[in-house]
């Protein structure tokens, strides 16, 4: 079985894996990492969403071997208790958790969109996060909370 060294969260990683394994799994089971979320194994729900080179990428459709020397940075990588990204921030701020299953796709995409855009309107925020779901109904708080984070940046 094949070898893939990958750079998570600023570290090597390496898992023995097949070529088609998605990295999802080598995130979860191979380096113990409890986000991102399996949610529905299509990349519809977004709950395995990582960021692959800053992008916002569904890790429950991307294989190992595609992220090949890309730098992966999921949820626990993107800040730290004592100096959270601006979205984990907010999202704290807005009190948006209920169950927390899927924060974490809704937070590594909207991180990745502000990266892209500085001064969203309602309008972009509501498109970047379409795809998502939250089965709690906590929309309206999560567009505040992106809202949030744009202006602390």
């Amino acid at each position: 079985m094949p070898k893939y060294t990958l750079n998570v969260n600023g570290k090597a990683r390496t898992v023995d894996a097949d070529a088609d394994m998605p990295l999802l799994y080598a995130l979860r089971d191979d380096f113990g990492l409890n986000n991102p979320h399996f949610g529905c194994g299509l990349a519809q729900c977004g709950a395995c969403t990582v960021h692959v080179d800053g992008a916002a990428v569904r890790s429950c459709v991307t294989s190992v071997a595609d992220v090949g020397k890309a730098k992966v940075v999921t949820l626990a990588g993107l800040g730290t208790p004592q100096k959270p990204h601006p979205v984990q921030k907010a999202y704290v701020e807005e009190q948006v958790p209920q169950c927390g299953y899927c924060i974490n796709g809704w937070i590594m995409t909207a991180a990745a969109f502000l990266n892209d855009n500085k001064k969203p309107t309602d309008g972009e925020i509501r498109d970047a996060l379409s795809g998502l779901k939250c089965r709690c109904g906590t929309h309206m708080s999560i567009i505040r909370a992106v809202k949030r984070a744009a202006e602390m940046a």
